[in-house]
């Protein structure tokens, strides 16, 4: 006797701890999906509880609209055998750089149309501006590998002495034609006598709309001047002597809205767990490291501070410094942070994926477009006299042979580095090129544009390097990302570009929930009314399974479709059924006389066989979809899989353990509460 009472209490204790442990979890559920309600509370309340990381759904095209983009693949001067391969490649490399930024899990396919050639379709979820979209995906950029060009030869003596007697007299002509302008000449007409500018001379000497990004050695002439004014001193230029002057100025805008730019130095403090984190601290250490940091910190020391605590690699000698940066450059709250700040305020901590961070906002000035003329004088260089003799000799070793770039830390000093990675036949090339330019530079183009200059210290085989280096680790990132957005193996064209609005979409989720809610509550009152107290706790289950599911949905990320929406709602009918399988069962085994606890028993015992087999071909047949297609299908078949999965959870774990829980000898005896007349009213 005493032995069965132990029993039986233990039996409850273990319902309670799970019914604890599902209260954390709905808790844990709860703050994923309610995450910027729970913080906005806060705030505005000023409670002293901790923030929670925000988990925003993550909608594809049909619901948030976008951009639709698509391009032809030029794949003849490619075998047809291996066409598929090249394609595919595209595909991937095109689908990386789209990652780069940010994109809402981007849907990028490869179609083949009537006639036999390859398109590929890329929807970006989100991205509204066509152009934009464009220029993040490019048309067919170049990644190249060039060492010097070893045939490069020098200026003679004679030639050197002519070229500098040529620049004296231009700097002389410069002097004179600046004079004349300050004098009070007309600067159109100085422009169409004396400027050397071909292009633009003839209309006296415009240039029209320049933005910060274009030509930046005239828009730091002109950033310095007021407008219609002209630079007072000679301005020497790579090419040239420019006489710049300013005819407008017009802040940059974006959707309506300014565009600035800030410089800021940071402090970071990382914890265990973060991106890129080699420090043993908690998070709950780390917090409270930068919070005492922040109580010290002021303008004047901040640099000192970084270089004594930042877990930064490479902070000791920057000091934290992260230059001039805009938009679109940081990580997001990184950069809301940085630019609600005040200029020379110091704000934190800000929580990123790489830690916690204090923020010293040191500058801000507006980016601007002007309208600029000019009279340029040209210089004579060893190009000139040489005729353009490339410094770098173009190799055969090129992005398409470059499998990945990522960023790791050396381990004797911590500091960041890129490590690169060839597929087998980069290898072999990447090995001959660094084999013959021992201790010389083999630089790295993109667009041909130098983004990287490392010098060889040995012959590398097997297709592994690393570029080492002064970097930050925004600079070893920056590097790394380039690299992975390297050349596309084929050129395409962009054949058809369109923009998709979210109103149908959104009209849809409108109706979607509606019919959810009404749906979900004639749902609960049919359980309720036909199996009253199991009912009542399926529909417990119920939320808490609608809870979890999208708090996993979030976490996950799942990209959220209109299918993916049909695939969850179909998961939640699964979960209804689930549990009328084995209420049902339940009320046979009480009729036929049985015990409360042996009929709960055996109603889960054998609903099970028909819950899992029906659960597992459904699981089977998204495992497939998932596999072999893309788009909405494999959308649908994800929130399928995971909402299968979710309602076997809640019907067979959840349900099960409530109905022990509440399940009392006292509620035993009334059967009435489980939808089954007592046998003495049958007998009535």
């Amino acid at each position: 006797m005493a032995y069965t009472a132990m029993k039986a209490s233990t039996k409850q204790k273990s319902h309670v701890w799970f019914l604890v442990f599902l209260v954390i979890l709905v808790v844990a559920s709860l703050l994923i999906n309610l995450g910027p309600q729970y913080n906005a509370f806060v705030t505005k309340h000023n409670v002293p509880l901790p923030k929670v990381k925000e988990f925003p759904f993550r909608l594809g095209l049909d619901l948030s609209g976008g951009t639709s983009l698509t391009y032809d693949l030029d794949l003849s001067v490619i075998e047809p055998s291996d066409r598929l391969n090249a394609a595919e490649g595209a595909r991937d490399v095109i689908e990386r750089r789209v990652n780069m930024f940010g994109v809402s899990e981007p849907n990028v396919q490869i179609n083949k149309t009537a006639q036999g050639n390859y398109q590929i379709t890329v929807e970006l979820a989100g991205v509204k501006d066509i152009n934009e979209a464009i220029k993040q995906i490019g048309e067919t950029p170049l990644l190249q590998f060039k060492e010097l060009n070893e045939e490069r030869k020098e200026l003679t003596d004679e030639e050197k002495a002519a070229m500098d007697e040529y620049n004296k007299k231009a700097e002389a002509k410069a002097a004179d034609v600046l004079g004349k302008v300050l004098s009070g000449g007309d600067f159109a007409e100085l422009a169409k006598t004396f400027s050397e500018d071909e292009a633009t001379k003839d209309n006296g000497g415009s240039l029209g709309w320049l933005s910060s990004k274009e030509n930046p050695e005239i828009i730091a002439i002109a950033e310095k001047l007021e407008i219609g004014q002209v630079n007072t001193n000679l301005q020497k230029t790579s090419q040239g002597y420019e006489i710049v002057k300013v005819e407008d100025k017009r802040p940059q805008t974006k959707d309506g809205k300014p565009v600035v730019e800030i410089k800021a130095a940071h402090l970071l403090i990382c914890y265990e767990g973060a991106s890129n984190c080699q420090s043993g601290l908690t998070k709950e250490q780390a917090l409270e490291k930068i919070n005492k940091l922040k109580e010290q910190a002021t303008p004047e020391n901040f640099s000192d501070l970084v270089k004594q605590n930042s877990t930064e690699p490479g902070a000791r000698d920057s000091g934290g410094e992260l230059g001039w940066f805009s938009n679109d450059t940081m990580v997001k709250e990184f950069e809301e942070a940085a630019m609600a700040a005040k200029k020379g305020e110091i704000v934190g901590p800000v929580e990123t994926e790489f830690g916690y961070h204090l923020i010293y906002k040191e500058d801000e000035r507006p980016m601007m477009d002007y309208k600029l003329s000019h009279i340029f004088i040209k210089t004579k260089s060893i190009i000139d006299i040489l005729g353009n003799v490339d410094e770098w000799k173009t190799t055969e070793l090129t992005g398409k042979y470059l499998k990945r770039a990522t960023v790791q830390f050396n381990p004797q000093d911590n500091s960041p580095e890129v490590a690169l990675e060839f597929d087998s036949e980069g290898a072999k090339l990447f090995e001959d090129i660094t084999g013959r330019n021992i201790n010389k530079p083999v630089a790295i183009f993109l667009d041909g544009y130098v983004i990287s200059q490392p010098t060889v210290n040995e012959k590398i085989t097997g297709g592994q390097a690393v570029i080492s280096g002064r970097f930050s680790l925004a600079e070893a990132k920056t590097l790394a990302q380039r690299l992975n957005a390297g050349a596309l193996p084929v050129p395409i064209t962009l054949v058809n570009q369109q923009t998709i609005g979210a109103s149908l979409g959104q009209s849809s989720v409108n109706k979607s929930l509606t019919a959810g809610i009404v749906g979900l509550i004639l749902v609960a009152l049919f359980m309720i009314i036909v199996y009253r107290l199991p009912g009542l706790l399926s529909v417990v289950a119920l939320l808490v399974y609608g809870s979890l599911t999208l708090s996993i949905f979030k976490v996950w990320p799942v990209t959220l479709t209109l299918s993916g929406i049909a695939g969850f709602i179909l998961s939640i009918g699964m979960a209804v059924d689930a549990n009328v399988l084995i209420f049902e069962r339940m009320k046979e085994e009480l009729r036929a006389g049985k015990p409360l606890g042996t009929a709960i028993n055996e109603g889960f015992s054998r609903a099970w066989p028909s819950i899992r087999d029906g659960n597992l071909t459904t699981l089977i047949i998204c495992f497939i979809l998932i596999q072999f297609l893309t788009g909405s299908i494999k959308g649908f078949a994800i929130t399928l899989a995971l909402g299968v999965l979710m309602s076997m959870f809640s019907a067979v774990v959840v349900t099960r353990n409530l109905l022990k829980l509440v399940v009392t000898p006292k509620i035993a005896s009334k059967l009435w509460l489980f939808g089954v007349k007592p046998a003495s009213d049958k007998q009535a």
